[in-house]
């Protein structure tokens, strides 16, 4: 999922949510232009935060068009346990599924 929109010129920001498969109830919370690209760095154990928590699966996202607000969402589910624990619970029914 890459940023930029080719057909508009747009840039697009995400605000992801990935889950550890070693441990279902921790969820990290991040921001990329780049989601795809940002994933692949996740999963091959390149950032230090979730690479002891691999494997990792892509569980949620937003997409914005507006650099700013995706800062402001991915702030507010990092530091307000209440949103974070929103968007868990938004997630466990889909997720028990799997």
């Amino acid at each position: 999922m890459r940023g930029c929109n080719s057909r508009s010129g747009l840039t697009v920001y995400y605000v992801y949510a990935l889950q550890s498969l070693k441990n279902k109830n921790w969820l990290y919370i991040g921001s990329s232009e780049n989601l795809r690209a940002r994933f692949d760095e996740h999963t091959s154990g390149k950032v230090i935060s979730t690479a002891k928590y691999r494997p990792l699966r892509l569980v949620y996202y937003e997409a914005f068009l507006n650099k700013k607000d995706a800062t402001l969402r991915e702030y507010q589910l990092k530091h307000n346990s209440q949103q974070k624990e929103q968007l868990k619970l938004k997630l466990i029914n889909s997720l028990q599924a799997e």
